[in-house]
């Protein structure tokens, strides 16, 4: 057990804890061999309550922190490991005197709209420079007990201990991660983008404003109903409520365009979104129709291609190694009959149509009616139609599906839904020809 005043690496001693959860510690200390100056020590104890995910994303913020240099970050000094009956992993960071927001609200400071403003400011700020990096750097857990406000009344944006600076690879698993009420739908799903750390930080200004966590205010077809409980103008509440919408197409693409929106009131043009190179999607486009072609191995990884492996294996294998046998015995003897070369023929159709190769998704539209529908071998196996005039919206859901809205009709309205073989870009070009061809408005 950790106790103030010990010190671990013949280096860093204890002062005061600053929190602590299942297997982590994170403490004020001083470093003895730089003059006794202040540091902030994250431990993990690497034992029954850690597992091995909690030690990779110990290890990514050790490395992702060593590599950025901002002046709103604190920087990674070192990092250590020690063994005394417990297996301690270390991280030190400089100190930033101040107070977390957290702390501000618990002590019940309620936050004006002009200092909201500064404060989302100063954080975009940040985002958009983590944002830019090549690879993306994502936060992941953006809230008010992760945001600092320092003794120079400036924020600084601590604990990367959720952070990611890479995409997630559909088809392996994942680790949650980040805070309920300020994490959005998609990120529990394993999939965050920019605007998932757009959405926390909208969800700690609502916090900022109201005093009341966002997980314990009311939702209403999953927006936050946050209004009645601050006094903000509308053009602020409707910035944050656009942060904050569960739809990612319909929030701020990035950082950079929402702190414009903020600061000038008018969002910077989006980029024009050109076809992806190396893409297999065909897309052919005329007046009266547009179609779409999605091969179903459109963007096939390594993890995909082992997972075929694994169902050959698993499935093909097996079947083979009792065909092959009977068919050269058939044909050593001479009775190679017309039911054996039927089930020759079958088992040939079998593995082409479980071979992702000879299936595709085919969309189309014209003036009068669209199809969603699933080919195998070029003929149509699930179809889904409805009438062109019908539509009412087309966007990407937080699952990063393309879906179309239709209706109503007298059961309600329909979703047609496809795209999940789509990279990002791919989905986001796709959305924009269907948006131009049927003259929807894009969505901020």
């Amino acid at each position: 057990m950790l106790s103030a005043g010990e010190v671990l690496y013949d280096r860093y001693q204890l002062k005061e804890k600053l929190g602590h959860g299942a297997g982590r510690q994170t403490w004020l200390a001083v470093d003895l061999s730089a003059n006794s100056e202040s540091v902030v020590l994250k431990l993990l104890a690497f034992g029954e309550q850690s597992q091995w995910d909690d030690l990779k994303l110990f290890e990514r913020e050790s490395q992702i922190l060593r590599q950025l240099d901002h002046l709103r970050i604190p920087k990674c000094r070192d990092s250590f490991s020690i063994d005394d009956r417990i297996l301690w992993f270390g991280l030190v960071q400089d100190y930033i005197p101040g107070t977390s927001l957290k702390q501000l609200i618990q002590d019940g400071k309620r936050f004006s709209e002009t200092e909201v403003r500064k404060i989302a400011i100063e954080v975009l700020t940040i985002l958009r420079d983590l944002h830019s990096l090549n690879p993306v750097v994502l936060h992941r857990d953006i809230k008010p007990s992760n945001l600092i406000l320092g003794s120079d009344q400036q924020i600084y944006l601590v604990d990367f201990g959720a952070v990611q600076d890479r995409p997630s690879v559909e088809g392996t698993t994942f680790t949650v991660v980040g805070t309920y009420g300020y994490t959005p739908i998609e990120q529990f799903g394993g999939r965050a983008v920019p605007s998932s750390d757009l959405y926390a930080l909208g969800a700690s200004l609502i916090h900022l404003l109201t005093g009341a966590c966002p997980a314990d205010l009311p939702q209403r077809q999953l927006r936050i109903q946050w209004r009645n409980l601050a006094t903000v103008s509308p053009v602020l509440a409707d910035w944050i409520d656009q942060l904050t919408h569960p739809d990612l197409e319909q929030r701020f693409q990035s950082a950079a365009q929402a702190l414009e929106q903020l600061q000038f009131g008018t969002p910077i043009a989006a980029a024009p979104i050109e076809r992806p190179k190396n893409t297999r999607v065909q897309l052919v486009r005329s007046k009266k129709r547009l179609e779409i072609i999605i091969p179903k191995n459109a963007q096939e990884d390594d993890s995909r291609s082992e997972l075929l492996r694994l169902i050959m294996a698993g499935v093909a294998l097996p079947v083979l190694m009792f065909a092959v046998p009977m068919f050269l015995l058939m044909l050593i003897a001479g009775a190679l009959s017309s039911a054996s070369w039927i089930l020759i023929l079958g088992l040939i159709v079998f593995f082409m149509f479980i071979n992702p190769k000879f299936q595709r998704t085919y969309v189309k539209f014209d003036r009068r009616e669209f199809v969603v529908e699933t080919q195998r071998f070029n003929t149509m196996s699930n179809r889904m139609t409805g009438i062109t005039r019908d539509i009412r919206e087309v966007r990407r859901d937080s699952s990063g599906l393309i879906t179309i809205t239709s209706g109503p009709y007298r059961t309600g309205y329909r979703l047609h839904q496809f795209g999940e073989e789509l990279t990002d870009f791919e989905q986001a070009w796709v959305l924009k020809e269907i948006r131009s061809w049927l003259k929807l408005k894009s969505k901020s």
